[in-house]
């Protein structure tokens, strides 16, 4: 038996650093957020990730084939089913071609929704002299309140 503490109070530990994380102007709405966030259950389950590292392993020993596809960052409004199944069609397809050529398994990745939240090493970013806040993703920042959209250069 596993004798590790997981349990979720783990996930919340207040002595590790949260790097590049944004300025957040109200404090106690982030706390809020956080307390919240701590009463829902886990996205992914250990079984699941000890599978992962499993076929992570073997495609580290070359017996198949690593194929991840998705975005790096998403808005809100293009993760729509539409997109996520066409998504999924596209790499099940590549899957299946890969291993029919490669005879190997192919441990299949998606990044999709989900990466609405991007870690940024500066809070702002600067071209042709204009300095706008940096987007870290739709749940952090939307493109349309930054003005970015209106601006050519970027």
């Amino acid at each position: 038996m596993n004798t590790n503490n997981t349990s979720l109070e783990n996930l919340f530990d207040s002595s590790l650093v949260a790097a590049q994380q944004p300025q957040w102007p109200d404090q106690a709405a982030l706390a809020q957020a956080v307390a919240e966030l701590r009463t829902f259950p886990p996205l992914v389950f250990a079984g699941e990730c000890d599978e992962l590292k499993r076929r992570i392993a073997q495609a580290a020993r070359g017996e198949a084939f690593w194929l991840q596809g998705g975005d790096c960052a998403e808005t809100f409004t293009g993760a729509t089913a539409d997109s996520i199944r066409n998504r999924i069609k596209t790499i099940l397809q590549m899957a299946a071609v890969l291993q029919y050529g490669a005879s190997l398994p192919v441990v299949k990745v998606g990044r999709m929704a989900g990466q609405f939240a991007k870690p940024r090493s500066k809070d702002t970013e600067t071209r042709d002299g204009i300095t706008l806040p940096a987007y870290r993703g739709d749940a952090v920042n939307d493109l349309n309140a930054l003005g970015r959209l209106t601006h050519s250069a970027w």
